[in-house]
């Protein structure tokens, strides 16, 4: 059985828990950030980002960071979520880019849910690391794999 990590904006920890349910419907192991397992666990997806109002609780953002680099290690494929943020179509930030430099680091393969961002800081290294975009199509990882 292939495990699956999905990396993704914590605005879109709802979407994951869905999709990890789809996926292991087809029959992935799924590996969810920390975050999105409190969040599912809870009922609750509000973000909660406590470093912003107190700087010193950014160690639980290395913490959150390091786990799910350490999850990602451990699966066979990248699965990167990327819907509309703050009117930004497909994004994909910062710390998922960092995510998706590790699986890439570590000869994983790297899926993108939806289209490549085109307008995006990052498109020059999202392409660089060969993402495939499944285009909407989270059935086509199977084929893929």
């Amino acid at each position: 059985m292939k495990t699956i990590a999905i990396c993704s904006s914590a605005n879109f920890y709802k979407q994951a828990v869905e999709v990890e349910a789809q996926l292991e419907k087809l029959g992935y192991k799924v590996l969810l950030p920390i975050s999105a397992r409190r969040m599912k666990a809870a009922n609750d997806f509000t973000v909660q980002k406590s470093w912003y109002e107190n700087p010193d609780d950014y160690h639980k953002k290395t913490v959150l960071i390091r786990a799910h680099f350490d999850e990602i290690a451990k699966s066979d494929v990248c699965l990167v979520l990327n819907y509309e943020k703050h009117g930004v179509p497909n994004y994909i930030g910062g710390n998922v880019l960092m995510e998706m430099a590790v699986a890439f680091h570590l000869k994983k393969p790297i899926y993108i849910l939806n289209e490549l961002p085109t307008d995006s800081a990052f498109e020059e290294e999202i392409r660089g690391m060969e993402s495939v975009a499944l285009h909407g199509k989270l059935e086509d990882i199977s084929r893929a794999n």
